[in-house]
């Protein structure tokens, strides 16, 4: 394979990253947790890949999904709406010059790589291809892994890369986030020779994915006037229908969301339209989602009122929201006899679950911004409040870096948490400068519990 490693001003950063290779062991660190010659940013993601057991030494990233099951999930993903400007901006001028182009979805998983066919042929022997999982906690620092983890744009030269395997290579990624709710939606990726790491790849990258945002937007905008009755707009030249994941539903250009955490009202997104729900609402739909196979009258009566609910008092509620919700749109108003929702709604705490159970610690504390309906008191949401809470931070506590800890210790609900606090001094450098303001936190915590 040629050394698609930068050359010149990168050779001194080259030399430091090599040789911080040498002090992991078995994808431990062995002597110098500190490894002082790696970028801070390379540093505290090599510190979470270890966290995540990530195997430096694995020879190829592994295909979590399966042809068959990767187009019908290419067609039913948002980003299939962006393909023709991500093609026309980064893919065609990609061809001949020594670059992949790449997208991944929201837990890292690539969805399309393109670009150089010279350059796809050698990627493939590191399983850099549709349907494998670059994730930073399946394959360490990655330029697609580490941009999701971050969440901001992000270059990674040659040995800077946690897997051996990845070393001759260089990239650039920038996460895309909905337009709408500003939920992660994925990533791209440029990867490559010195060129995927220039000063203006990361730039063009990112005014790629600016370009994308504002073309998905205005196919909602478009889709949401035909569903309206309203006048038919003529496409532009980077419309759905061309995208390379032709025959996606309409409805692919949404993920309709609804959000939770942090917050006594939720915001309900279907369709490009957007709606805070009261206090009541809120709570039936965050059940109503968590029970995909549907709740019956009594069912969710006792999951929704303290005390003996009363289905009669749950009926009058249903036809409220089913008037809220018609309004909004007609497809979303739940069924009955069970009461079950109609259509995919993904809830924020829903994503926070998911990221947690793939080990992408960072990506869920983005998306964890407090507790769920936090005043709540209806039964079934203080379970739920208590299962995603507790399921975070739990999962911080075992396998969470010191950064994730001490960001997850600013939350109201982290507030007098010394266990956290503990793990996080545990894990912070000796010399970090971070550990003073543990340190006082930690004496504060226990002036008070004295006091």
């Amino acid at each position: 394979m040629t050394n698609l490693t930068p050359p010149g001003a990168g050779a001194s950063l080259q030399l430091r990253a090599l040789a911080a290779h040498e002090q992991l062991d078995g994808g431990m660190f062995a002597g110098a947790p500190e490894l002082p010659g790696l970028r801070a940013l390379i540093r505290e993601s090599w510190q979470r890949s270890a966290g995540f057991k990530a195997n430096p030494d694995n020879p190829a990233a592994p295909l979590v999904m399966d042809q068959d099951e990767l187009d019908d999930y290419r067609r039913q993903h948002p980003l299939a709406a962006i393909m023709p400007v991500i093609n026309k901006l980064l893919v065609q001028p990609s061809h001949d010059s020594g670059l992949l182009v790449a997208v991944g979805d929201e837990v890292g998983r690539l969805l399309w790589v393109d670009g150089d066919p010279a350059l796809q042929r050698r990627a493939e022997g590191m399983m850099f291809v549709p349907g494998a999982d670059w994730s930073e906690a399946t394959v360490g620092t990655s330029a697609p892994g580490t941009a999701l983890a971050l969440g901001r744009g992000i270059q990674i030269s040659g040995a800077e890369h946690y897997q051996r395997t990845v070393h001759p290579w260089s990239c650039t990624a920038v996460p895309f986030h909905d337009p709408d709710s500003g939920a992660v939606l994925g990533v791209v990726d440029i990867t490559g020779t010195a060129t995927a790491v220039a000063p203006h790849t990361l730039s063009l990258v990112e005014a790629t994915v600016a370009a994308a945002q504002a073309q998905l937007r205005v196919e909602r905008l478009q889709l949401a006037a035909t569903l309206a009755g309203g006048p038919a707009r003529r496409r532009s030249p980077g419309s759905a229908s061309r995208s390379p994941g032709a025959g996606a539903k309409e409805g692919s250009l949404y993920r309709n969301s609804l959000q939770l955490l942090g917050r006594d009202q939720a915001v309900l997104s279907i369709e490009g339209k957007t709606a805070v729900l009261s206090a009541r609402h809120s709570e039936i739909l965050a059940l109503l989602s968590a029970h995909p196979d549907g709740l019956s009258a009594e069912e969710l009566s006792v999951l929704l009122y303290p005390g003996d609910g009363s289905s009669m008092t749950l009926r009058a509620e249903m036809v409220r929201l089913r008037k809220v919700l018609q309004q909004l749109n007609p497809a979303a108003v739940p069924e009955s006899r069970p009461y079950k929702l109609t259509m995919d709604l993904v809830p924020d705490s829903g994503q926070v679950l998911n990221c947690l159970q793939r080990g992408a610690h960072r990506i869920a504390l983005e998306i964890y911004r407090g507790a769920l309906l936090p005043k709540s008191e209806a039964p079934g949401i203080v379970d739920l409040r208590d299962r995603v809470s507790s399921l975070m931070r739990e999962a911080l506590l075992t396998d969470g870096s010191a950064e994730t800890l001490l960001k997850y210790a600013e939350l109201p609900e982290a507030r007098d948490d010394v266990a956290v606090r503990r793990a996080a001094l545990k894990l912070l450098p000796a010399r970090s400068p971070k550990r003073a303001a543990v340190v006082a936190d930690l004496e504060r915590l226990e002036a008070e519990l004295h006091a």
